[in-house]
């Protein structure tokens, strides 16, 4: 009866074994498969962003830059459409849209505040910044003036901010067509580096260029 007890035990163990092994083996697999997957996940993902990277480089133009800048000369927005960054084009309209938008209305007060002080000079009080039915006055001839002033110092900083706008989309026409012809790799980069110097543990500054494999 012993016997049979201790071989029974001896069986159990020996069952156990053999089934933990198995469930270790089935683990260790899976994990393989995921870290393979994981693996083409990564090189697919490189080499999309090395083709996208071959794609948007062209062929040397010495005229590429100059014609980029001549076209959003020309007309603002065309330069960018010159190189194929058509997402900038919107961008470069809403910004100068809202300059001159700003300006203009600027304008547009300051024409009304001008008219309505050249009428109170020629005795005509019946603007909307007096009371018709008290004949309190809301706003003194000296604010008008300040007035006039105030919108026109506005509309000289929009004018001076829609020009610097349109000369930026020149310039960055013009950059974007250099940039366009060169072999740009993101395997070589230049970064700052840190370093602790472990005599005095004072911090060293550099520049390291690295070159990822």
């Amino acid at each position: 009866m012993i016997k049979v007890a201790f071989i029974f035990i001896i069986t159990t163990i020996f069952a156990s074994s053999v089934f933990a092994q198995d469930d270790t083996t089935f683990i260790i697999g899976v994990d393989s498969v995921r870290i393979e997957k994981r693996a083409v996940k990564k090189k697919e993902r490189i080499a999309k962003r090395e083709a996208r990277r071959i794609k948007n480089i062209r062929p040397y133009n010495a005229l590429a830059p100059s014609k980029a800048a001549f076209y959003s000369a020309v007309l603002p927005g065309l330069g960018q459409a010159y190189t194929g960054k058509y997402w900038k084009i919107p961008i470069v309209y809403g910004a100068l849209g809202t300059g001159v938008g700003i300006a203009l209305w600027n304008q547009d007060r300051q024409n009304e505040i001008r008219d309505i002080f050249k009428a109170r000079q020629r005795g005509i009080r019946t603007d909307r910044f007096i009371n018709q039915d008290t004949g309190q006055v809301l706003v003194s001839d000296d604010g008008l003036a300040r007035a006039q002033r105030n919108f026109q110092r506005q509309k000289e900083l929009s004018i001076a901010i829609s020009i610097g706008l349109y000369v930026l989309q020149i310039v960055d026409a013009n950059v974007t067509a250099h940039l366009q012809q060169y072999n740009l790799n993101d395997k070589l980069t230049l970064v700052p580096q840190l370093e602790i110097d472990h005599n005095n543990a004072s911090p060293n500054y550099g520049v390291a260029l690295k070159y990822n494999f």
